[in-house]
C-alpha cells in the first residue's frame, strides 16, 4: 500500500465472531456491515483483513494477535459480547491487552440504551495492544452503524457522538497512521495542535 494524495494507507482487521455464521448455518452480516461503514467514513486508502471465526476464546485471542502483528492499526470485532456462556469476546480481547480503554464501551452502551434497556447487558470493551486499537462492537449491523457513527436528528445534527469520532486521535496517540474521515459520516475530533493540513494536489 502506498499513500494516495497525502493520505496514509490503513490496514484494518475486521472480525466477525459467531458459531453459527462461521459454521455456515446463516450468512454473516457483520463483516459486510463493518467494511461498508468504514469505506464510507474514511478517506484513507483501506486494506481490510477479514476473519469469520467461532466463539472460541483462545482462537479469538490468537486472531487478534495475528491481526496486530500483521500491521493492523485498528481491529474491530462484532459479536460475542453478551452474557451467555458462549459470549467470550471481551475476555479474549482483554487477555491480549497492554491497556484497557473503558470509555469506548461506556459510550456504546449509552448509545444503545436510547433504543433498548437490555443494552446494559452488553460487555463491549476496547484495548490497546502495541500500536493497535482493538474495539468490540455489537453484533447487529444497525447497532454497528449507530455505535460507530452516533445518532443524528432529521436535520443531520449530531445528537450523540459515535465512538469513531475519538478513534483517529487515539490511533495518533499510540503511533499509528493519521486517519481522515468524511465529516458527513463521522467527524473525527482532534485538538487543534494535532490536526494536519494536507497539501493540495498539483
Amino acid at each position: 500500500m502506498t499513500p494516495v494524495d497525502g493520505l496514509d494507507p490503513v490496514r484494518i482487521g475486521i472480525v466477525s465472531i459467531s458459531d453459527r455464521a462461521s459454521g455456515g448455518v446463516y450468512e454473516d452480516k457483520g463483516l459486510p456491515a463493518l467494511q461498508e461503514w468504514l469505506g464510507k467514513a474514511l478517506q484513507n486508502p483501506l486494506h481490510f483483513q477479514p476473519r469469520l471465526i467461532p466463539d472460541e476464546q483462545a482462537l479469538i485471542s490468537q486472531t487478534l494477535i495475528e491481526l496486530v502483528d500483521a500491521g493492523c492499526a485498528l481491529v474491530l470485532t462484532t459479536g460475542g459480547t453478551g452474557p451467555s456462556p458462549r459470549d467470550v469476546t471481551p475476555e479474549a480481547t482483554v487477555a491480549v491487552a497492554d491497556k484497557e480503554m473503558p470509555g469506548f464501551g461506556e459510550q456504546m452502551r449509552q448509545i444503545s440504551l436510547r433504543f433498548v434497556p437490555t443494552a446494559i447487558l452488553s460487555r463491549q470493551v476496547a484495548v490497546i495492544r502495541g500500536k493497535s486499537l482493538i474495539i468490540n462492537l455489537p453484533g447487529q449491523p444497525k447497532s454497528i452503524t449507530e455505535t460507530l457513527g452516533g445518532l443524528k436528528n432529521e436535520q443531520g445534527e449530531v445528537l450523540v457522538n459515535g465512538i469513531f469520532a475519538a478513534v483517529p486521535y487515539c490511533i495518533d496517540l499510540i503511533g499509528g497512521p493519521y486517519l481522515e474521515t468524511h465529516d458527513a459520516v463521522c467527524k473525527a475530533f482532534r485538538p487543534k495542535s494535532a490536526i494536519r493540513t494536507r497539501s493540495p494536489s498539483p
